[in-house]
Formats: structure tokens, C-alpha cells, sequence
């Protein structure tokens, strides 16, 4: 199982959430020095629809998740330890079935 961090030093991080689908998706942006970028949030239960401009590695930090990638029939069950990958110029559906589902959101070089 990945040991994904729990802390990030160094970094900036804004205040201004980023806010979805009425509060029931929230994200902070972490801003590294060198240039890269990651979101860290959590997902209320729920079905979202996310599109994706560049390449995302979604990595769960805690909670379960469901996800259909754009143009798949399989939905995949994720949790706490487990990340998948969606392409850049595409999208997905995340379903939380229940209590809240912690994520940390990499923008991935495409």
C-alpha cells in the first residue's frame, strides 16, 4: 500500500478555497517551489462529474470513493492508500457513498 504524505513543507498554500457542486467538494491549492501544483480536499457524499485539463494522479488519504473515468463502463472502488490516474482533456465521475473522502490531487506533466 502507498504511504502518501501528511504533511507538505515549504510550499504555499492559498487561502481561498476552491469550491464545488454547492460545498460538497472542497480544495485548497498547494503551490510548490518548483512550479508544480496540488490540490488537497474533501468530497461530501455524493456524484460529481470533474473534467481535467492536464493529466491528475488522485491519491485517497481517507474515506472510500467510486470512480467512472470518462468513456469506461468499469467504476472502481478506491480508499484510503489507493490512487488512480485520469488522462489530461477528460474527465471523471466520483461517487462518495458515504461520511467524506480526503484526496490529494497532483497535476501531472502531460
Amino acid at each position: 500500500m502507498p504511504s502518501f504524505p501528511t504533511q507538505f513543507t515549504g510550499v504555499t498554500v492559498t487561502t481561498k478555497a476552491n469550491i464545488y457542486f454547492d460545498g460538497k467538494v472542497n480544495s485548497h491549492s498547494v503551490l510548490f517551489p518548483d512550479g508544480t501544483k496540488k490540490t488537497l480536499g474533501l468530497i461530501h457524499p455524493g456524484s460529481f462529474h470533474f473534467g481535467t485539463g492536464a493529466p491528475e494522479r488522485m491519491e485517497i488519504v481517507a474515506g472510500v470513493c467510486r470512480v467512472t473515468l470518462d468513456g469506461k463502463n468499469a467504476v472502481r472502488t478506491y480508499a484510503a492508500g489507493q490512487s488512480f490516474d485520469v488522462p489530461g482533456k477528460s474527465g471523471f465521475i466520483i461517487e462518495v457513498p458515504e461520511g467524506i473522502c480526503e484526496y490529494i490531487c497532483s497535476y501531472l506533466a502531460g
